[in-house]
């Protein structure tokens, strides 16, 4: 973003000392009047040049005063500064309130189709809140409808290049829609540190150390029968809190970590856990492999990823120090898935090839604060998307350095910026609705997809 300070220009054209007010340029005089005569006409220019001279007693000093100052912010750096919305910047953005901030959700899936372009949107989606006291809390069931394209002046809608003469786009898209927010609730037993979802299947983090397992009715849901989630089983045995929490996409088997460094793997019906592995070192995030069933990651607080296989207890299978600073957050991509994604409390973050696990394909150091969570795109093999305390990052990692690049403190690979939310803790992909993000932060949620994906 630029502030324009704009200040008045003096004309630099001076061409002498004379005080008068125009003159005839040279090459039109004439010393002599010839008379005119068939053999030698002549012709009046009516469009004489003249030179106007002004006064430049300031001279090359007043240079600085005279052009336009420009102020860049840098979208890394937090600003005290109130952001103006640009709303050419979006398809679609929606900001939603809770009565209490959230650190974590999740998107649900739903029956309502693949690859959704088509305007107004809906979704699911599960919540986690973080209440004044323990007994506020809940878990929280979202359904999201009405979501419509964000209105454009007409001069922006005239230029909308992009735009295919035989666009699909129905005249619904045009329509103004009035989002609709339909909810059920469930209470939970202390703040929500971290929440996940799987075929029906609902895992909280409590931050009174259990975890609280429960079911809902999708397919409810998406028939508009608004249901709370069942309570399945509570489970105790973690000796202290934790945020890592994750479903394997292969089998749906759940697995938890704690601060203690604890790695618990809970059996198919989720009534107990059974403790697999112990590094004595705080876990922040686990993500199943998504191809092999029986293949974890970890991230830890002394930059160590690890590798285990559930099938091998009490050890890890690989383990790599991607930095030197709290590994707060993994993606392990599901469509080429050799690669992973680790992002630090350093603010870097890189990606790795599994099958070389020794240097990253790909590191990026230029955010200023913590990595809050990152995730690939679910369709994109090269695409993701970061948060840190300032804002939501998406990167297309395809984009290759080019000779002149504008900002030096911006990679080319950065292709948009959602800022100006407070300490935004998680950012999520819509697993169906084309390039559609959602984020949560202090004031709020804000579901939306860029203009330029």
């Amino acid at each position: 973003a630029k502030k324009h300070f704009t200040m008045g220009k003096k004309s630099k054209r001076s061409r002498g000392q004379s005080q008068t007010g125009a003159t005839t340029a040279p090459s039109l005089r004439s010393e002599v009047v010839e008379e005119e005569t068939s053999d030698n006409l002549q012709f009046e220019d009516p469009y004489v040049d003249e030179y106007e001279e002004e006064d430049s007693e300031g001279g090359d000093d007043e240079l600085g005063s005279e052009l336009v100052q420009n102020q860049t912010l840098n979208p890394y750096h937090a600003t005290k500064e109130p952001l103006e919305m640009d709303p050419s910047a979006y398809k679609m953005h929606f900001a939603l309130r809770g009565e209490w901030p959230s650190l974590s959700f999740d998107f649900v899936r739903d029956s309502w189709g693949d690859g959704r372009t088509r305007f107004p949107h809906k979704l699911l989606a599960v919540v986690g809140t973080q209440a004044d006291t323990p007994e506020n809390n809940s878990v929280q069931i979202w359904k999201l409808s009405d979501l419509g394209k964000i209105n454009k002046d007409e001069d922006e809608e005239d230029q909308d290049y992009d735009k295919p003469d035989d666009s699909d786009d129905s005249d619904d898209d045009e329509i103004d829609f009035d989002p609709i927010l339909e909810h059920a609730t469930v209470q939970h037993s202390g703040g929500v540190n971290r929440i996940r979802n799987h075929k029906g299947i609902v895992a909280s983090w409590s931050d009174r150390g259990a975890v609280n397992v429960y079911s809902m009715d999708v397919e409810g849901l998406c028939m508009e029968n608004m249901k709370p989630p069942s309570l399945i089983n509570t489970y105790t045995g973690h000796p202290t809190e934790g945020y890592a929490i994750d479903f394997s996409s292969t089998e749906g088997r759940l697995a938890t970590g704690d601060n203690e460094g604890n790695i618990h793997v809970f059996v198919e019906d989720f009534s107990k856990a059974e403790p697999m592995y112990t590094s004595k070192k705080s876990v922040e995030d686990i993500q199943w492999s998504p191809t092999e069933t029986t293949v974890l990651a970890a991230g830890e607080v002394d930059g160590l990823v690890k590798i285990y296989d559930t099938r091998a207890p009490n050890r890890s299978m690989l383990e790599k120090k991607v930095g030197s600073t709290d590994v707060n957050a993994l993606s392990w991509s599901k469509l080429v898935t050799n690669l992973m994604a680790s992002g630090c409390d350093d603010g870097n973050w890189s990606v790795w090839d599994l099958r070389k696990f020794e240097e990253p394909l790909a590191r990026f150091t230029c955010h200023t604060t913590p990595i809050t969570s990152i995730e690939w795109h679910p369709t994109d093999e090269s695409m993701m998307v970061v948060s840190d305390e300032v804002g939501s990052f998406v990167y297309d990692l395809s984009v290759e350095e080019e000779e002149g690049h504008e900002r030096e403190d911006l990679p080319p690979q950065l292709l948009f910026v959602h800022s100006g939310s407070p300490q935004t803790k998680e950012v999520h992909w819509h697993p169906q609705i084309t390039s559609c993000l959602m984020s949560t932060a202090y004031d709020g949620f804000h579901s939306f997809i860029p203009s330029n994906l």
